[in-house]
Order: structure tokens, then sequence, then C-alpha cells
């Protein structure tokens, strides 16, 4: 593969390794934490953990911030912290397929708000129309837990930041923003993880559980994240997230046995082909643009 086609598709494998780390994370959170130490408890030990890691790795206090992006990376942490409590708040109640179904009208807004030619549109009607087929939409919405989907619809919304800051600071190296904005997010998270959670928290077993969970879920996909906003508008990035189902029902086909019908499979199809075009027409329309620029230059 020429280098040329590989930076079009790094974005999509980026996002590809983020959105499988998280989906095995995730479950593994919820089947050994939420019941030691609940999901207050849970997104504490695993953003806490989290940031720990990715601040000895990289160590961003030798480098030198200025006042805005300071302010930039305070509220992408806080966007951050925000949407695992909400998300992991919604998971107590509402089934899991539901929860993201709900929290992907985050990122799919800004895909939507952004789009300004057709080609983008087709690809935002491509994703939707995936998982349309492929979340467990039969469910009968009126008996979820209304308090279950006010924590979704709340996570939706600081996913949406989560991306509109973590463009901000896509000027800095993910080794400076990554950390700090999981340092800010923990100082949201552990005060309310400890007060539900007390010192179950600092339970041997939970600790060593919590490092794990907090490498898969959060300090990977946080690092592959920050790659992928780094070569892509919001509104490519928000559709190509968008995989995160399809990735989860094949590592449930995978880990699980759980088969798929033939349309389930096709969703899957339309996600995946919707996330590859949304990334090599973002690479080609920047292409366009650096000669444009340059000839517009004095």
């Amino acid at each position: 593969m020429s280098q040329s086609r590989y930076s079009a598709f790094l974005p999509l494998l980026a996002i590809l390794g983020s959105v499988a780390c998280l989906g095995i994370g995730t479950s593994l959170a919820k089947r050994t934490l939420f019941p030691l130490i609940g999901a207050q408890g849970t997104t504490a030990i695993r953003v806490g953990f989290a940031a720990v890691l990715l601040l000895l790795f990289w160590r961003p206090w030798r480098w030198r911030l200025t006042h805005r992006d300071t302010r930039a990376i305070i509220f992408y942490g806080l966007a951050l912290g925000a949407m695992n409590l909400c998300f992991y708040l919604a998971l107590r109640t509402i089934p899991f397929g539901i929860a993201v179904a709900i929290e992907f009208a985050g990122p799919l807004a800004i895909a939507m708000l952004a789009s300004r030619r057709l080609q983008d549109f087709l690809w935002v009607a491509m994703a939707i129309g995936g998982l349309w087929l492929l979340l467990p939409l039969g469910h009968d919405v009126s008996k979820l837990d209304p308090v279950g989907v006010m924590y979704a619809l709340a996570a939706a919304f600081f996913w949406a930041t989560y991306i509109v800051f973590g463009k901000r600071v896509g000027h800095l190296h993910a080794g400076l923003s990554v950390p700090l904005g999981l340092a800010v997010a923990t100082l949201l998270v552990v005060p309310v993880g400890a007060v539900h959670a007390g010192l179950a928290l600092l339970s041997p077993w939970v600790l060593l559980i919590g490092l794990g969970v907090a490498l898969i879920s959060s300090a990977i996909p946080m690092m592959l994240e920050m790659v992928a906003l780094k070569r892509l508008p919001s509104q490519a990035f928000g559709i190509m997230i968008s995989m995160e189902p399809a990735v989860a029902a094949l590592l449930a086909l995978i880990l699980l046995d759980e088969h798929l019908t033939a349309l389930q499979w096709l969703a899957i199809a339309m996600i995946m082909s919707a996330s590859m075009g949304c990334a090599y027409s973002a690479h080609q329309q920047r292409r366009k643009t650096v000669p444009e620029a340059g000839l517009s230059a004095p």
C-alpha cells in the first residue's frame, strides 16, 4: 500500500482499534466491577488509572501550554469525564444497545450540522441507515427507565462537546492533550466514585481489574481517537465513530457466539462502507485544498 493510501485510511484503522478496545473493556467493566463498586466507582477507577498510566508514560509536564490551550484542555477533560460517568450510569438501568443508540445522537448531530457537500450527507444517511437496521430498536421504548434514558442523552451531549473540544486541542501532541484531559476528567469523576463506593475502591481485586479496564477501554482508545481527530474534520469523525455498534456485533460473534441475521450483516456493511468512504473523501478534500491555498498565497 502506498504512503498516500496508508495516510488516507490511517484514521479508519485508529478508530477501528479504538472502538474494539472500548467494547472489550466496557464489557469487562460491567461484568466484573459494576457488582462491586457500581457505575460511579467503575468510572472513577477506569478514568483515574488511565490518567495515571498516560501521565507516567508521556510526562506532559515537559511541555509548556498557552492560556488558550489550557482552557481548551480543561473543557476537553470535563466533557470526557462527564461523558464516561453519564454513559456508565445509563448502563445500570437500560440495555447496552439502547444506551449506545441514544448516545450516538451526539456525534451524528455533529456530522449533520457540519456537513456541507452532498457527498457528506450521503455518508451520514448510510451510517444512520446502518445503525437503524443494526441496533435493537424492537425494544418497547415506553418501558425504558426514564432516568437511564436521561443519562444516555446527557452522554450524547457530552460526546458531542468532547468531539468539538478534541478538535480544539488537536494541534497539540497527543502525549500532552490526552493525559492532561484525563487528569481533568479524574478530578470530576473520582470524588463521585469515592462517595458512592467508599473503601471498596481500594480493594486489591478491584484495583487489579480496574487497571486492566483502564488500559483497554480508556488509555488505548483515547490515544487512537486523538490520532483520528488530528487527521479528520469533526463531521468525518462523527460518521466514522458510528462503527462502534458494528464492531461490538463482530466482537459478540467471536467472543460470545452471538449470531446475526442477514439484515444485521447488511447493516454492518453499510456502516463500514460509510466509514471508509468518509475517510477517503476527507483525505481527497484535503489534497484539493492544499494546492488552492498555495496558489492564493502572496
